[in-house]
Order: C-alpha cells, then sequence, then structure tokens
C-alpha cells in the first residue's frame, strides 16, 4: 500500500511556462514574507511597487517605485520586487497598456489617435523634440490617466492581500 504524499513532496500539475510562473511567484512572495520589516511597511512597498508597474512610464517605473518607497519609509525591495511582476507578465502588457489608453481617452473626452505607422520616420528622427511631441506625447497624457483606473484599485486590493498574507505568515511562525 502506498503512503500519501506529504506536502514537501507536492509537485506541481502545471507544465512549461505556468510552472516556471508559478515557482517565480512562490519564491517571491516567500522573500517578500523574509524580509525583515513590518507588514504594514512591505504591504506598502508591494503597492507603490504594482502601482508603477501599471503605469506607462517603463523605463522609469523601477526608479520611480523605490523613489517613493524611500519617501513614504516604507519597503524598497518589496516595491522593486513588486514593479519587476509587470516584467513576468510582459506579454500581457501590451494588451493592458492599448486599454489604458483607450480609458484615458474616454475619460478625457478625446478621441483615440489613428494608427501611427513607424516605418514613416527614420532613425534620426527619433532623436528630435517634434516626434516626440507629435508622436509620444499625445498618446502618454491619456495611457497615464487611464493607468491609474488600473493602477489605484490594484495597489489597494495589494497593500490589504499583502497585510494579510504576511501578518498570518508570521504569526503562524510564531505559533509553530
Amino acid at each position: 500500500m502506498q503512503e500519501p504524499k506529504q506536502p514537501a513532496d507536492y509537485e506541481s500539475r502545471l507544465r512549461g511556462p505556468l510552472a516556471r510562473l508559478k515557482r517565480w511567484l512562490v519564491a517571491h512572495h516567500m522573500t517578500l514574507i523574509a524580509i525583515a520589516d513590518t507588514p504594514h511597511s512591505i504591504a506598502l512597498g508591494s503597492a507603490i511597487g504594482i502601482f508603477f508597474g501599471f503605469t506607462p512610464l517603463y523605463p522609469l517605473k523601477t526608479l520611480l517605485s523605490i523613489a517613493v518607497a524611500w519617501v513614504f519609509r516604507c519597503n524598497k525591495i518589496a516595491a522593486a520586487i513588486a514593479v519587476t511582476l509587470h516584467d513576468v507578465m510582459i506579454w500581457a502588457m501590451p494588451a493592458i497598456y492599448v486599454a489604458e489608453y483607450h480609458l484615458g481617452c474616454w475619460s478625457l473626452h478625446r478621441p483615440a489617435a489613428q494608427r501611427v505607422h513607424f516605418r514613416q520616420f527614420r532613425l534620426h528622427d527619433f532623436v528630435h523634440w517634434h516626434v516626440f511631441s507629435r508622436v509620444v506625447w499625445p498618446t502618454f497624457w491619456p495611457a497615464f490617466v487611464g493607468s491609474l483606473f488600473l493602477a489605484i484599485p490594484s495597489a489597494v486590493i495589494v497593500y490589504f492581500l499583502m497585510r494579510l498574507l504576511i501578518s498570518r505568515a508570521r504569526t503562524l511562525q510564531k505559533i509553530g
């Protein structure tokens, strides 16, 4: 007769990319729980990271999340880990950015911009201000405003969820 497997022997039924994603999430969840800081500080840092992950400030989002976490005196490591969660979900982010842009256009009562064909521009055109002001800037503001509709609720949910999970895990560690 075969004995039932213990929890330590449990293997995921997921295969391929989903199994790797689950391992990454479990490892980073355990990293967040093991940080020597208060549950409030870790949860707030995570919420800040999630907030900046949704914004279209892609090249600056990690630096901004760490800087804002420093200003609010919460955990900077948690902010950096949470903002990289969006990098793991990079396959879904273009659709999220487009949805944020359309939500921003709707909330600002602006029509969505016509499709821009980047084939029209040469490489040296991208270093000139007029290309930025004509192509990037008109789409940035609606995308940023639209991102707030996803970023703020997500950050609030993550704050309370992380605070609950960390407090519960630390209570179980004290008992056990």
